[in-house]
């Protein structure tokens, strides 16, 4: 009887596991890289654990708004964040890639139970837990830290060799861009 109440204090007491989602039945980000990575990564998004952010980055998706935008904050062992719309495009002043947003409204944070491992697509944002907008972000690495802080909105199902390959550097020296982003529903 003492063990069992044990074991029920050690659990009641252990924060949640986090989990790795599913495969989804969620619509795909497809998306064409080049630069120093060239190749095709593709997300699954995952609508049941993030419905208004996915809904939100597939509105931005098909309307061309994350093509030709570059990858501007790339930290070795951790995450590239890209899909700063205003200010992120390829061929224009970068000096302020990072900063922006889209012409969207900000969302409010969907956190969830999913873990910041290899290969999850979260959410960036600013300080204010409901200040995602357009930027996301590719764990290189787990980040454990992140778990409930940030919202996950996929996870890269093919390609995460191109994105081993974005080149480094907050911002890089020659950022790699995301030439074309679509959604396969």
């Amino acid at each position: 009887m003492l063990r069992k109440l044990i074991l029920a204090a050690v659990l009641l007491a252990s924060p949640a596991f986090a989990q790795t989602p599913p495969d989804g039945p969620g619509p795909n980000l497809v998306i064409e890289v080049a630069g120093e990575a060239n190749g095709t990564v593709v997300i699954d998004l995952l609508p049941d654990y993030a419905p208004k952010h996915v809904a939100q980055i597939v509105a931005l998706a098909e309307s061309g708004a994350y093509d030709g935008v570059v990858f501007h904050r790339v930290i070795d062992g951790f995450m590239a964040q890209t899909g700063d719309v205003r200010y992120g495009k390829a061929g224009g002043d970068l000096s302020m890639a990072g900063m922006g947003d889209s012409d969207m409204p900000n969302l409010p944070a969907e956190f969830s139970d999913v873990s910041f491992q290899r290969g999850i697509v979260g959410m960036a944002r600013a300080q204010d837990p409901d200040s995602a907008n357009s930027q996301f972000f590719i764990m290189f690495a787990p980040a454990p830290h992140l778990d409930g802080q940030y919202t996950v909105v996929g996870h890269v199902v093919q390609g995460m060799e191109v994105v081993d390959a974005v080149a480094k550097g907050e911002p890089p020296a020659t950022p790699d861009v995301m030439t074309r982003v679509t959604v396969q529903k």
